[in-house]
């Protein structure tokens, strides 16, 4: 349609709207006055009354699913050829639980996995560190060495299960010691899929689980893109990850720039490195948040694959569609979870699910209810997969491609997502990229205001928790059921860690440890002797210190 044809039909569009507010409206309004003076969503956005083609482009434009820029979705089919992988994440005290919690799932219908590491290990610590006291097993599964590893996936075929790790300063070793048990499964390598998510720069950002300096830790992550690209064809080495940004207080639009600006930095560093992009970039996966505003999600998921195809095309030449194509997971917002009321969550969950499915993507964690209390028990486990089960069984919206493309109102939003994504593009670009921007302060910086803002809205009653502050009963959280971590589990850590320094050829631990080191000063991949040292039974803290010694260890400065 010609530019002077859409231009007629907005601005009859704005005429009917105003001729609508002056007679139908009016009337209504004189009689019955809405509920209050403004409406704003999650982000604190104002939303409008009505949306019309007056705001946003002509409808017929918005394109074909399977076609660039990919709007509707990346696969002309949607999800009538696949469902999403349902990917429940799990991780709690040994191996040997997580493992069965693991095998229960899958019974359960459970299509991939999804690794949550304990805090010292998210940190590059053992179990027998002074520091990791109180912590082992606790957020995550506890995991120091390639014997962990070993029973962590015993009986559970690598090159036939999806696995998700979330790990990302230490993420090159867990990249290794996955490689490794594959190996002794005697695994096709050309096979084997999964996804490490290997995101560094929403540490520095959100998460704050770090190790080394910004420079050093990139370089890690390009070593990953590297060797997986040559060796792992099928593996994701990184999954960008938005989820952290959000649960830190950003808003939807936030989340968005940050980590497709954080995306365009380490192809940016991979192609620096001498990668061509349509050889590594087709792997590099994306997870974001599903927030509780229904609508302003989906227009972000439809966002993100516009803005990462048009960058891919225009910014760094991409030829192969795979590389223009934007696959991402997506998680239920856990900072949404009440402890209040923690029922209410199973409503929240489903809504978030469903705005994620609605938004194409490719793979999917529902929160359990329970998640505000305590890490998730079997049954509560249970019901969030389920809810996403009878989303895709018995609701339809799996029958049909994009069904809310060409809404007005989901129009509009994903229109002014690209236009803001690109604004802050330009701003992070201004202090020569995202890696500056981090060490500058400002996407940090941006976060705390947007979580400051949230949060008084919230007190000011603005912003509606239900069961929090509005609707609040007396009731005590005791009542329910929650996961009890044994405070044994660091006793059964600590012993297999003595059994495996024991029998283990320390000579070869101390070569290997000694490659790591001369990889890290020559700047040569890492990878060869990461592997090495994982296969010599090095532990993750000892092959983190070596790393360490040679690039030194990050210091955030006050901002």
């Amino acid at each position: 349609m010609s530019t002077t044809e859409t231009k007629r039909i907005e601005s009859e569009a704005a005429s009917q709207v105003e001729a609508w507010e002056e007679t139908t409206l009016k009337t209504v309004l004189e009689r019955s006055p809405e509920r209050k003076e403004s409406f704003e969503g999650v982000s604190l956005e104002p939303v409008d009354r009505l949306y019309t083609p007056a705001d946003t482009e002509d409808v017929s434009e918005i394109g074909f699913p399977g076609e660039f820029p990919y709007k509707r979705g990346i696969h002309p089919t949607g999800y009538r050829g696949k469902l999403w992988t349902m990917r429940q994440f799990a991780g709690f005290s040994s191996p040997e639980e997580t493992n069965r919690r693991f095998k229960y799932l899958m019974a359960q219908g459970q299509t991939g996995l999804s690794v949550a590491y304990d805090l010292p290990a998210l940190m590059g610590l053992d179990c027998d560190s002074p520091l990791s006291e109180g912590e082992v097993g606790k957020c995550g599964v506890a995991v120091s060495s390639l014997a962990d590893f070993e029973v962590l996936f015993d009986g559970i075929p690598l090159d036939q299960v999806t696995v998700s790790q979330t790990i990302n300063a230490p993420a090159p070793i867990f990249l290794a010691m996955y490689l490794v048990v594959a190996e002794k499964q005697k695994a096709d390598f050309s096979k084997i899929s999964g996804t490490l998510q290997n995101d560094i720069l929403k540490e520095y950002i959100a998460q704050k689980e770090w190790i080394y300096p910004i420079k050093p830790a990139m370089k890690l992550v390009i070593d990953t893109f590297e060797y997986t690209t040559k060796h792992v064809p099928k593996y994701n080495p990184i999954s960008v990850s938005g989820y952290h940004i959000r649960e830190a207080g950003a808003t939807a639009l936030q989340e968005l720039a940050f980590t497709l600006r954080d995306g365009v930095e380490y192809v940016q560093y991979g192609v620096d490195r001498g990668m061509d992009v349509d050889d590594f970039v087709p792997r590099i996966s994306f997870f974001f948040n599903a927030h509780n505003d229904f609508f302003e999600e989906i227009a972000k998921y439809r966002a993100a694959r516009v803005v990462w195809a048009q960058t891919m095309k225009e910014r760094f030449g991409a030829k192969n569609p795979r590389t223009m194509q934007m696959r991402f997971h997506t998680q239920t917002a856990g900072v949404s979870l009440t402890v209040q009321q923690p029922l209410n969550n199973i409503a929240r969950v489903a809504i978030q699910a469903l705005a994620g499915v609605l938004g194409g993507t490719q793979s999917l964690h529902t929160d359990s209810y329970d998640e505000a209390l305590a890490l998730p028990t079997d049954a509560a486990a249970l019901i969030a997969l389920r809810t996403q089960q009878i989303i895709a069984e018995e609701t339809g919206v799996a029958n049909t491609v994009d069904p809310l493309g060409g809404s007005y109102y989901v129009e509009s939003l994903t229109q002014k997502m690209i236009d803001g994504c690109m604004d802050y593009f330009e701003k992070i670009d201004g202090f020569g990229g995202m890696v500056e921007a981090v060490e500058a302060g400002f996407p940090q910086r941006e976060i705390q205001e947007s979580a400051y803002q949230y949060q008084k809205a919230v007190e000011r009653k603005e912003q509606v928790i239900v069961g929090v502050n509005k609707y609040a009963m007396d009731e005590e959280s005791s009542k329910y059921e929650i996961l009890q971590i044994d405070e044994g589990v660091r006793d059964h850590q600590l012993l297999r860690m003595e059994h495996v320094k024991s029998i283990r050829d320390n000579g070869a631990v101390a070569n290997s440890l000694e490659k790591v080191k001369r990889s890290a000063k020559t700047g040569e991949n890492s990878m060869p002797a990461i592997i090495e040292a994982v296969a010599a039974y090095a532990t993750v803290e000892e092959i983190c210190v070596a790393l360490r010694d040679v690039y030194g260890i990050y210091e955030e400065p006050a901002f």
